[in-house]
């Protein structure tokens, strides 16, 4: 068997879904919503799959569709402002609406009250293993990619102004400016955790000669975890220096590190689920690189640890 098995494949789908995925993370708003429900969604989709591998029934159907939601509650707050300014310009009507936080408490009740509901005329597999498997899924992947979206909308609707800015309020060009900060940002995890990655791999491969932890995944290594993390921080350091004003050097390398220790624990918690379900890959959607949530495992874990950082320390 190769060394670098099935690089020029993975190498080639690179190439092609990596301009892609930067674009719709520069355009942001809805355009970044659904870029992160298809992969979010497909992501959720394999879950099930390894949910079922091991003898479960999750509602799938349903499940996807609370997923889409779910994602959708965080772009909410563009889509209340644009509805409400088309309905009060256009029909002069003023609207009550839920807030951001209301309605994810509304979805995720009702998302549970119905699979229970379901659940009680179903006679496939345990109910209790059905139920907590639907709702497994939505709560890993679904509500924890949905916290990228809100990471990316956190710039244009809630980036604080006067911080950064000497006269307290922004003009058009520093609103650009505020709107790509968060395009960078998002892109920045994305090639930390990519280098992260890619530098583990080849570090491994290399070096590797102590086995990291060999019952749920027995090719990494220490060697290529630590390959992974130092170049996890370096990679958020250049982001600083050549794209992100708003963000310190010690900022900076704080997310390296968040990136490179968590966004290697989330490869290793889905690895514990594919071992248990019996699999090697979630699925083979993607050649030379298995299935979504293998190319996506270490986003979802760090999503909302890298959100809750930049919003509640960064910014706050």
């Amino acid at each position: 068997m190769p060394k670098f098995e099935n690089l020029s494949t993975r190498v080639l789908v690179a190439l092609i879904a990596i301009p892609i995925i930067l674009w719709f993370t520069m355009l942001g708003g809805y355009y970044f919503f659904f870029l992160i429900a298809v992969i979010s969604s497909l992501t959720l989709y394999e879950f099930y799959g390894l949910a079922e591998a091991k003898g479960a029934a999750p509602l799938k159907i349903i499940g996807m569709i609370a997923g889409i939601v779910v994602n959708a509650v965080f772009v909410y707050e563009r889509f209340q402002v644009d509805i409400y300014q088309f309905v009060l310009n256009h029909l002069n009507i003023h609207l009550a609406m839920f807030s951001q936080h209301q309605l994810l408490t509304v979805v995720l009740l009702k998302f549970l009250l119905v699979i229970m509901f379901v659940e009680l005329f179903r006679t496939k597999g345990s109910p209790t293993i059905n139920i907590a498997t639907t709702l497994a899924g939505v709560l890993i992947i679904s509500l924890c990619f949905g916290t990228l979206i809100f990471l990316r909308e956190l710039f244009p609707y809630g980036f604080p102004v006067y911080k950064f800015f000497a006269t307290g309020y922004a003009d058009d060009l520093q609103l650009m400016q505020i709107n790509r900060w968060g395009g960078y940002t998002v892109i920045a995890v994305f090639a930390s955790i990519w280098i992260c990655d890619t530098a583990a791999y080849f570090g491994g491969k290399t070096f590797g000669t102590h086995k990291l932890f060999p019952r749920v995944s027995p090719n990494k290594t220490w060697e290529g975890a630590v390959f992974g993390f130092i170049f996890s921080i370096l990679t958020m350091v250049a982001a600083k220096v050549l794209v992100l004003g708003y963000l310190s050097l010690q900022h900076a390398v704080m997310l390296g590190v968040l990136i490179g220790v968590f966004g290697q624990l989330g490869d290793l918690v889905e690895s514990r689920f594919k071992r248990d379900a019996g699999v090697k890959d979630s699925s083979h959607f993607i050649p030379g690189h298995g299935g979504v949530y293998d190319r996506f495992d270490s986003l979802v874990y760090i999503s909302p640890i890298v959100y809750l950082y930049i919003d509640f320390i960064v910014l706050s």
